[in-house]
């Protein structure tokens, strides 16, 4: 089963996590699909229609990166998730340096052995370090600030909750005297009762 892999649009800003056609490393582009060309129509008569000129073809249109997929695990932490395309377009091009420079030291190497002068030892090619740092941070220090603060209670909210406590009090009272009614009505009926019974001796 594929790994899920960050999306993040053309500047970086993580969008969300897709699912690969193959495992892979690095960043690669998304490009917008093309739209579909119209059907040419066909004439409405059936004469014979002359051969028109060859016309130049249009030189092809370079295609539309709407974003891009990036293999690199996305950290934990971020509250906005960039992915920091500069750092990675640098490093590519340090990674090109590298192989060209390797590519020109072990050619030189093999031409000191045609040659028949003495070699050293085998030119090793050894590819940069990738940077640590290109997940970064979205927002700026404010931002954050603003999204993280703890939510001020206003004036209208307190004085809506004192009004809620308020009527909470108020029918816990009635309750209460509902309660004490029923008792009283109990030990009327109980009087009465009494009252009654002495009456009949």
């Amino acid at each position: 089963m594929n790994k899920a892999i960050p999306k993040v649009d053309l500047k970086g800003f993580y969008i969300e996590d897709v699912e690969p056609d193959d495992s892979f490393t690095g960043a690669v582009p998304i490009y917008a699909q093309p739209e579909p060309e119209e059907a040419p129509e066909l004439p409405e008569d059936e004469e014979e229609i002359e051969d028109e000129p060859d016309t130049p073809e249009e030189p092809e249109q370079p295609r539309e990166i709407i974003g891009y997929l990036v293999g690199i695990p996305l950290p934990t932490g971020l509250y906005h998730p960039r992915f920091d395309l500069l750092v990675w377009n640098a490093y590519q091009d340090a990674v090109l340096e590298a192989q060209s420079d390797y590519a020109d030291e072990l050619h030189d190497w093999r031409e000191q052995w045609a040659e028949g002068e003495e070699q050293g030892p085998e030119p090793v090619y050894t590819p940069p370090a990738q940077p640590d740092n290109l997940w970064i941070e979205g927002l700026t220090p404010e931002e954050i600030a603003e999204l993280t603060k703890p939510s001020e209670a206003t004036e209208l909210d307190r004085i809506g909750a004192e009004l809620v406590l308020r009527e909470l009090e108020t029918l816990d009272l009635r309750n209460q005297n509902e309660a004490l009614g029923g008792q009283i009505v109990g030990l009327e009926l109980r009087l009465l009762t009494l009252e009654g019974g002495a009456a009949n001796v």
